[in-house]
């Protein structure tokens, strides 16, 4: 047989038993080098990315090592990536010097998207109340949307009611548990920092966020004039007063400025009160300060009139 009737192209092992699509795929999860100019933030990503001592480990590791693992993006409709996982370690880039990373680019859809973006960063040690509210709503949302594509003759609230349990599922949670932490989505956010700065307790957080905005608005000032944390009975008695049209900033400075069982011996002056005695430019710190000073300066009288 003549030698050129021969003429095959020998192919490797993988390129005979793989598929045309698998093949695609293969060269869609190549490692891109993209400069970093091109990736944006997930729109309405929930995870905060913090300038703290975590995020300076970070940058000093990028700075030895570069950017070990790659991040995740998919394309954007007018330009771009579109961050999915990586936020931290693009920042961190960014703040050492570099200028292109390393990405694997996915063309997902807006909810197979969010599902990536909140079990990828759900991994992370320390997590705040407000990161995880977000994440849990975003990805209840995801799922179903994703459930009523897939089964458009479900029943809507079976369907929730599977999707709350996948979300409880995959984060080691119950669903009540779930629902809860979505719960602290309807607070404002001056209340839902004070959460995160643990400033006010979780259980009482979840009472609070059945308040519209303009109570927990007054709720916020009472608190700020009584100098006091919510107690979780606190927090239930002033929804219940609100679900039956009787709260007020007065109600809430009452039940804030109730005495607890471990305050009792706390004196509780209204912001407006001491405001008339100092000039508008003092902080709270400088109040205080000044307050202490006088009574020092009043205790030592009463210590010299006594001695006579």
């Amino acid at each position: 047989m003549p030698k050129n009737s021969l003429n095959v192209s020998l192919k490797g092992a993988d390129d005979i038993f793989s598929t045309e699509e698998s093949r695609q795929e293969q060269q869609r999860e190549q490692v891109q080098q993209i400069p970093i100019g091109e990736l944006f933030p997930f729109k309405n990503h929930p995870f905060k990315v913090l300038d703290d001592e975590s995020m300076q480990r970070t940058v000093e590791s990028v700075e030895q090592y570069g950017v070990l693992s790659p991040l995740i993006a998919r394309p954007r409709p007018e330009g771009g990536y579109e961050i999915i996982s990586g936020h931290r370690r693009q920042h961190a880039a960014q703040l050492a010097g570099m200028d292109a990373l390393p990405v694997i680019v996915r063309n997902m859809d807006d909810d197979a998207a969010v599902l990536l973006m909140v079990d990828s960063n759900l991994q992370r040690e320390n997590i705040l109340p407000s990161e995880r509210a977000f994440a849990y709503k975003m990805k209840l949302e995801a799922l179903k949307n994703q459930g009523a594509r897939s089964d458009l003759t479900s029943d809507q609230v079976g369907q929730k009611l599977w999707s709350v349990e996948q979300v409880a599922s995959d984060a080691g949670e119950s669903k009540t548990q779930i629902q809860r932490f979505i719960r602290l989505t309807s607070l404002i956010p001056e209340l839902l920092d004070m959460v995160d700065e643990k400033k006010i307790s979780f259980n009482p957080a979840v009472e609070l966020s059945y308040l519209d905005e303009a109570q927990q608005r007054d709720f916020l000032e009472a608190m700020k004039d009584t100098q006091n944390a919510p107690s979780l009975s606190q927090a239930q008695r002033l929804k219940k007063l609100a679900q039956e049209g009787h709260f007020s900033y007065d109600v809430a400075f009452a039940v804030m400025g109730e005495e607890k069982k471990d305050e009792l011996d706390k004196v509780v002056i209204k912001n407006d009160t001491l405001r008339k005695y100092f000039p508008r430019s003092y902080t709270p710190k400088q109040m205080e300060d000044t307050i202490i000073k006088l009574l020092e300066q009043w205790q030592r009288k009463q210590q010299r009139q006594n001695e006579r």
